[in-house]
């Protein structure tokens, strides 16, 4: 029986792909196609950024499609990142990418997304530095937030926490769950 063989890239090799207006990862040196988002998703991505214009204390605030370079194999597109400024393991290189891990990463789930944003995008920011780690479920309307190492809790539409990372303010889920 003939086994599949699968090629893996590097990022250096990734960055020379054609651009394309699908989004793409790039993890453990696989391609990783992700379906468009759907109008609930982008909807609410809408609100948690104006939310966090409002709550950040300066610093870089992005969202995807743009890729961060974790290493040289991993290349994701978080849904929304915040790189604090000068002092973060995340900096925006001469090559117009951001490399290193961001302070404040969000990913709202998606039914085909939600496993990989779970285990490995989960496991790639714990281990590059990413401060603290968002997962968003807009169905069952709950936020999941990480401050790695650990867990900080589990909040729901009526919650509100204190975000370490953005200074010990305070994120109301009603303005992202209504």
């Amino acid at each position: 029986m003939a086994q599949a063989i699968q090629t893996r890239i590097t990022a250096a090799e990734y960055v020379l792909l054609p651009e394309t207006t699908s989004p793409q990862e790039l993890i453990d040196g696989e391609i990783i196609e992700l379906p468009t988002p759907k109008d609930d998703h982008q909807k609410l991505l809408g609100l948690i950024y104006q939310l966090l214009v409002k709550l950040i204390p300066g610093g870089e605030l992005r969202f995807a499609p743009m890729d961060v370079h974790l290493d040289n194999l991993n290349v994701v597109q978080p849904d929304i990142f915040w790189v604090s400024g000068p002092e973060s393991l995340c900096k925006l290189g001469e090559d117009g990418w951001w490399h290193g891990a961001p302070d404040l990463v969000i990913e709202v789930l998606s039914p085909s997304t939600a496993l990989r944003d779970k285990r490995e995008k989960f496991q790639l920011y714990q281990k590059h530095g990413v401060r603290e780690y968002w997962m968003v479920d807009p169905s069952a309307k709950y936020v999941e937030v990480w401050e790695f190492p650990n867990q900080k809790g589990i909040f729901s539409a009526e919650e509100s926490f204190e975000s370490t990372v953005l200074g010990g303010k305070k994120v109301d889920m009603v303005e992202l769950f209504g």
